[in-house]
């Protein structure tokens, strides 16, 4: 992408909780949420790349976009000002990538999660959950989850939170997007205030 990735550390953020954005122990501490309790995630063990923070925005979007860069394993939300707000991300591992241009249809929060067919046959102990596996801390799509179409169908692909947040920076989801639980209800909180709620513009290269 061509993409400058330093941080600017001197350009004042343009959104309304700089804690939130500014201080690794208050962006990552434990939180109660909807009744589940998420636990502290050691955010000096997460790269510090992947990090929430605010950038120099490098993709030339409208604010409001959501951009993903699956060989930085980051995502940008665009912001005004010249700014995006940068989260750490995982990326699906070799043979289920996607990639292209799509709208954020609509968010769950602590979402269902229904393994796919094919899953279910390369995993056959996923049946169980062939009904859906209710929200909460052990399931897959964590705390939230957005749900990308394109041109009016379901992708089957999601931008979401997971448990396992040692896993950000790498590539090992089924095509997913997964976040850091304490980033994903960030990013969710954001996308949700946006005018153009539920028609959030995403691109995935």
């Amino acid at each position: 992408m061509g993409l400058d990735l330093a941080p600017t550390g001197a350009i004042r953020p343009q959104i309304s909780i700089d804690p939130n954005v500014t201080n690794p122990e208050v962006m990552y501490a434990s939180i109660e949420d909807s009744g589940f309790v998420l636990p502290q995630i050691p955010y000096q063990k997460v790269k510090p790349e992947f990090r929430r923070q605010i950038v120099v925005d490098p993709t030339g979007e409208v604010p409001g976009t959501l951009v993903v860069d699956t060989t930085n394993r980051f995502l940008y939300l665009v912001q005004t000002g010249g700014e995006a707000l940068r989260y750490g991300v995982g990326i699906g591992k070799a043979g289920f990538e996607w990639s292209g241009r799509g709208v954020i249809q609509y968010g769950r929060k602590w979402p269902t999660w229904t393994p796919p067919r094919e899953m279910i046959g390369r995993k056959p102990e996923l049946v169980k959950w062939a009904g859906g596996q209710p929200g909460g801390l052990d399931n897959p799509l964590g705390a939230r989850a957005l749900y990308i179409f394109r041109d009016g169908q379901d992708t089957g692909y999601r931008v979401h939170g997971s448990p396992e947040w040692w896993t950000i920076g790498q590539a090992m989801s089924s095509g997913c997007v997964r976040m850091m639980n304490q980033d994903v209800i960030d990013l969710f909180n954001r996308v949700n205030t946006n005018t153009v709620v539920n028609k959030t513009q995403i691109v995935v290269m």
